[in-house]
């Protein structure tokens, strides 16, 4: 590459946008040159906009310390200093939707973090180790938005990332019944233990929404590419409870799982230390070089131990055993706030440019 692509973020100040300036900084291939947000911090420099509400324990990057923010709803002007944007916005889901199509029909590819595009048949939802093949509809999409090279491309909820990637490893077995219950940091909630104090020695059994996407959003990243649009797949059974629990960062999960031919512990095993995707094969700059990693300890992983494994980008699992309902059960493992939120984004993007959908404009 002789430039950098010239990034804008949207949403640019909220925790999942701070998490996009800490990783794209002295990012080999990417630069931060625009900032975009809510029209309450527009015009102020990034430093002084999330002045008393940084969340990060690094300090702001000094490459986007005095960039001025811009109103996010200023689409034309944000999309003409970029190549593509990230987007991580507090909105309602309508706003979400018709914020991104607008930067997609500039010609802008959009990489989002939000929700509100994951059911959108032509907008790919990829997790780029399991189904890097859903950008296939890409092509549809962009003749449905009439632009030759914006597009949509989303990635999953976060806490599905810490048992989804050891079933896909898993998938020519062909599971029949998933039983998980993920167990979930504050970050997810765009919180810290200051903000949130009543989280401290607490844990809340319920998550708004996060159920229902946890148990469908694996059948769409197991879906595949007909017509134009994604077909989501129809197996397994899937079942999951969703907890918020006091710790920082990372979402826990324990799993069981019944397989219509049940392979043996050993090749469970095996399949996960040899799981490589195509992140592994292109070598892209975010991309853990071991994308599962096993602990053989009773104890692993844990949440402070092993989150930050691969840079926070990769998955651990633990704790595989026989069960008495179901085939086996286990315990997974990912960072949420950067393998579950941007920095997944960010591989998403890596895979984008590799495979030739992003380009300078």
């Amino acid at each position: 590459m002789t430039a950098n692509l010239k990034v804008g973020i949207v949403g640019g100040t909220g925790m999942v946008g701070q998490r996009f300036v800490q990783l794209l900084d002295q990012h080999p291939w990417f630069e931060v040159t625009s900032i975009a947000a809510s029209s309450s911090s527009a015009g102020k420099t990034y430093e002084e906009a999330v002045q008393n509400r940084w969340k990060l324990s690094e300090s702001i990057p000094q490459a986007v310390r005095q960039i001025v923010v811009q109103n996010a709803a200023d689409v034309e002007k944000v999309a003409s200093e970029v190549d593509f944007v990230f987007c991580a916005v507090d909105m309602n889901k309508d706003e979400i939707k018709a914020l991104e199509e607008a930067y997609a029909k500039t010609g802008t590819p959009v990489v989002s973090n939000n929700s509100a595009h994951r059911w959108t048949p032509d907008v790919p939802m990829v997790v780029p180790e399991l189904n890097p093949q859903h950008l296939d509809v890409i092509a549809a999409q962009r003749k449905r938005l009439g632009t030759s090279t914006g597009f949509i491309a989303v990635k999953p909820n976060c806490s599905i990332q810490s048992y989804v990637p050891m079933l896909h490893a898993l998938l020519d077995f062909k599971p029949t019944k998933v039983l998980t219950s993920t167990y979930q940091a504050i970050s997810g909630a765009g919180k810290n233990f200051t903000d949130w104090p009543e989280m401290l020695d607490n844990i809340i059994p319920y998550i708004g929404g996060e159920e229902e996407k946890s148990e469908q959003e694996p059948l769409r990243i197991w879906g595949h590419v007909a017509d134009g649009q994604i077909v989501k797949a129809s197996a397994p059974l899937i079942s999951v409870q969703c907890i918020r629990v006091p710790v920082t960062d990372g979402h826990f999960a324990t799993v069981a799982v019944s397989f219509e031919n049940k392979p043996s512990k050993e090749a469970i095993l095996e399949r996960w230390q040899s799981f490589k995707g195509r992140p592994q094969e292109l070598e892209l700059p975010s991309a853990p070089k071991q994308f599962i990693t096993y602990f053989e300890e009773d104890n692993r992983p844990q949440t402070k131990l092993d989150r930050d494994i691969e840079g926070g980008m990769g998955i651990t699992a633990g704790r595989l055993r026989e069960d008495t309902l179901f085939d086996y059960k286990f315990v997974g493992l990912s960072h949420n706030t950067l393998r579950g939120a941007a920095g997944g984004a960010v591989l998403i993007a890596e895979l984008l440019k590799a495979e030739g959908y992003i380009q300078p404009k």
